[in-house]
């Protein structure tokens, strides 16, 4: 799925239909900048928004995910390769959430070795400390990069308005969470709540 050239598509039939950014964001109770982002290649627009956007777009969702109108004849060629692209990318969300838990739980398990070495070994002072040090830099990398792999695998879901979206960093780092679910603020509806972390579409 190629977003730069779905983004040129959605602001192609925008202007056709002589709406402004604006006008298509508040037919989708979304901000005018979502839609830019949609229209200038930085992010797709959220499952749960495809069907209302195809709907004020008068086009289909194969046409939307394909970057262009798709023929009668090209119809089901297109819808296949479509949906082959978002089988594709569930296994990839999976295959980063599986990573994400190894990632951590390898570097609970490197944390804790390190910390009874540091504690138990007869050792001077500064190696100590230094080990210790040492310690606290592996649980920082590791929780980092596992927080990085965990916030690309699928989405969160707003338990306001249904709108799955991907939290930006910041937002990810600062909101508490349960096993499944964070707090995050929902960038379409701007409502805060734990939203659910769904890995598929």
């Amino acid at each position: 799925m190629d977003i730069v050239k779905t983004g040129r598509f959605i602001a192609e039939v925008r202007k056709e239909r002589g709406l402004t950014q604006r006008e298509l964001a508040d037919a989708l109770c979304i901000s005018d900048k979502t839609v830019s982002k949609w229209e200038t290649g930085r992010g797709l627009p959220e499952v749960s928004l495809m069907l209302p956007l195809c709907g004020a777009l008068g086009i289909s969702v194969n046409d939307l995910l394909t970057g262009e109108r798709v023929t009668p004849s090209d119809y089901q060629k297109k819808a296949e390769e479509n949906m082959m692209d978002l089988i594709q990318e569930n296994a990839e969300n999976r295959k980063r959430m599986a990573l994400s838990v190894i990632c951590g739980a390898i570097t609970v398990i490197a944390v804790c070795a390190l910390t009874v070495i540091a504690a138990c070994l007869p050792m001077p002072a500064a190696a100590r400390v230094a080990l210790i040090v040492f310690a606290m830099a592996v649980a920082a990398a590791g929780i980092g990069a596992a927080a990085v792999l965990e916030v690309r695998a699928g989405h969160y879901e707003c338990p306001h308005c249904g709108a799955l979206f991907v939290p930006a960093m910041g937002d990810y780092v600062r909101g508490y969470h349960t096993l499944t679910k964070r707090r995050l603020r929902c960038p379409h509806c701007g409502k805060t709540g734990m939203c659910r972390h769904r890995i598929t579409r």
